[in-house]
Parts: structure tokens; sequence; C-alpha cells
């Protein structure tokens, strides 16, 4: 039953992929860039499921696992550091509305690297300007991708 589930998945999801690259093949560069992108390699790893589920080798079946946060720490600190996890996704979004995507991301790279990391101050600053610098030239000058302002640009300017 699992083999034929996750062939038909596999198909249907190969079926989308394909019909999403070659309908985007027609449109102009930047709109067909992110189908292409996605979908290519989309069809190429449903394919190979595909394949795997179809000629793959049959391994006797195993009971299905459950979710577990940590076996190996104590509870109060598994619940600590996801709780800590959760508290810096949400803050990333908070920078991302407040100040805009770009600078949400040097913000975050250099708070996370002085207040988490514990870097010092000159590890922290050239990280976050060389991952600032990759983040800038791939999505504003190659991909001229247009991020929003934040809120504070907005509200302020």
């Amino acid at each position: 039953m699992h083999s034929r589930a996750s062939l038909g998945l596999a198909i249907a999801i190969m079926l989308l992929a394909g019909w999403g690259t070659i309908s985007a093949l027609d449109w102009p560069w930047k709109a067909k860039l992110f189908p292409l992108v996605i979908g290519i390699p989309l069809f190429c790893l449903a394919a190979a499921e595909a394949l795997w589920s179809a000629f793959g080798a049959r391994g006797e079946r195993q009971a299905a696992a459950d979710f577990q946060l940590s076996t190996d720490q104590p509870r109060d600190v598994v619940i600590r550091r996801t709780a800590l996890a959760v508290t810096w996704i949400i803050g990333f979004f908070v920078l991302i509305m407040l100040v805009g995507f770009p600078l949400a991301v040097a913000i975050l790279v250099f708070a996370y690297l002085k207040v988490q990391g514990k870097e010092g101050w000159l590890f922290s600053a050239v990280f976050t300007a060389v991952v600032w610098g990759c983040f800038y030239g791939l999505f504003d000058m190659l991909l001229h991708l247009p991020f929003p302002p934040g809120w504070l640009f907005t509200w302020f300017a």
C-alpha cells in the first residue's frame, strides 16, 4: 500500500511540475525564472521517487515512529531550546515587517551571532557584511526582486 501511494503521489507531482514548467516556457524571462527553478528540480526529484517506488528493493516494513522532541536531554532543557528557536523565528518575522527584508537579514544575522553565538564584534560584523552582500547581490542586483519597505520606513518617511 505504501509503495502504491508513494508512486501515485510522485506521478501527481511530476504531472503538476511538468505542467507548470511547460506553461512557464512562453512567459517573459523574469516571470518564468521562478517556475523553472522550482519546477525542473521538483520534476526530477518526483521522477526519482517514482522510479524508486516502482523498481526499488522492497525491504521489510517498519512501524511508524512517533515524533519525539529529544530523549537524551531533560524536558525543561528541550522546552527552553525550542522556545528560544521559536522566539528567534518570530523576531525575524517582526523585523521583516518593521524594517523590510534586506535590513532584517543583516540585523538577525548580527544579533544571532552576538547574542546566541557569543561571537566577537569583528567576526559578527564581517560575517554579517558577507551574508548581507551575498543576499543583496543575489536578490537585488542579479534577480532585481523588489522588497517592500518596512513599516517603520513607511510610517516615518
